[in-house]
């Protein structure tokens, strides 16, 4: 199936383009981002060699959702989204740090559990818990934001003040930002029948010294999604919680020998397996947002968006 895994574009005033791990953003003037979300796969801080079909689209359009879900509570970067796997904005200088919230006791922080620690980002945890339980209250563990190539590293509030990465007045409204959306992409999913587990907010700010929500928000790149119905039953069984979310891509991995390590290959992935990480997806975005997914046409990918954005640009 085509999938779109690079792009080449040349925008009118195009000043620079940027290749995330999945987004390729394009700066138009110093005004205006472009960004055009990949169907690239990215775990363990590296990129996949197979494309997943309809991704890019899913994420933007979650993505999209949720930007207008919480605008009322934080303001964002989003203008306008011209193509399904494109996003425009205003530009902003990005903070160095991914604020990462997490409610339960899952993926990263689990495995740093099981490993004996009982601090993550210097935010205790208390004895007594297991994979998957809930936090007494969601904890706040930034990491740094890596450049391509390189990994995330958990980093603490303090050490991110002492070393000046972001000044205190800054942070706090980070923090503040990052609880209140959790807080309402919590309620959401509720009502959707999910559990909103874990999730990472990035921010940055306008020209004009605003502090805005840029990139993604709640998709299943960036969070981590548990239905809720036989949530504590399969907790008291001591089972693997229903799970909706790119972690079921890390366990992949990691169950063929890859978690990302230097000397380590990337398996083999199959037309079969990327059908069913696509149809995963497909399934994520029904249930987070309680719609049908419209699949896009995807006979060439690259075409459509530069038609849209062009025709976007020119008005």
């Amino acid at each position: 199936m085509n999938t779109i895994t690079t792009t080449n574009f040349n925008f009118p005033n195009q000043k620079s383009v940027y290749r995330g791990k999945v987004r390729e953003v394009y700066n138009i003037n110093d005004e205006l981002l472009v960004m055009v979300a990949t169907d690239r796969l990215s775990a363990f801080d590296v990129v996949l060699p197979k494309g997943i079909p309809y991704k890019g689209q899913i994420l933007n359009q979650i993505a999209t959702k949720f930007m207008e879900l919480t605008e009322d509570i934080v303001p964002n970067w989003l203008i306008a989204t011209p193509d399904p796997s494109v996003a425009v904005g205003h530009l902003c200088e990005p903070f160095k740090v991914e604020m990462v919230i997490r409610g339960y006791v899952s993926g990263h922080a689990a495995r740093e559990y099981a490993a004996g620690r009982r601090q993550i980002c210097g935010v205790a945890m208390a004895e007594g818990l297991k994979e998957n339980d809930k936090f007494p209250e969601p904890i706040i563990t930034p990491t740094t934001k890596a450049d391509n190539g390189s990994h995330d590293e958990d980093i603490s509030r303090e050490d991110i003040l002492s070393k000046g990465i972001v000044t205190e007045e800054d942070y706090l409204v980070l923090e503040k930002y990052t609880r209140a959306l959790f807080q309402r992409g919590t309620e959401i999913a509720a009502s959707r029948g999910l559990i909103l587990v874990d999730t990472k907010y990035e921010f940055g700010k306008t020209k004009d010294g605003v502090i805005v929500l840029i990139d993604e928000i709640h998709t299943p790149d960036s969070s981590r999604y548990f239905y809720s119905e036989g949530y504590q039953e399969r907790q008291d069984r001591g089972e693997e919680q229903k799970q909706l979310s790119k972690e079921f891509v890390r366990r992949w991995l990691i169950q063929n020998g890859f978690q990302g390590l230097e000397g380590q290959q990337i398996p083999d992935m199959s037309d079969e397996y990327i059908e069913t990480v696509s149809e995963r997806y497909i399934e994520l975005y029904e249930n987070i947002l309680g719609e049908k997914f419209v699949k896009a046409d995807i006979s060439n990918i690259n075409e459509r968006i530069e038609k849209n954005v062009l025709a976007y640009l020119a008005k």
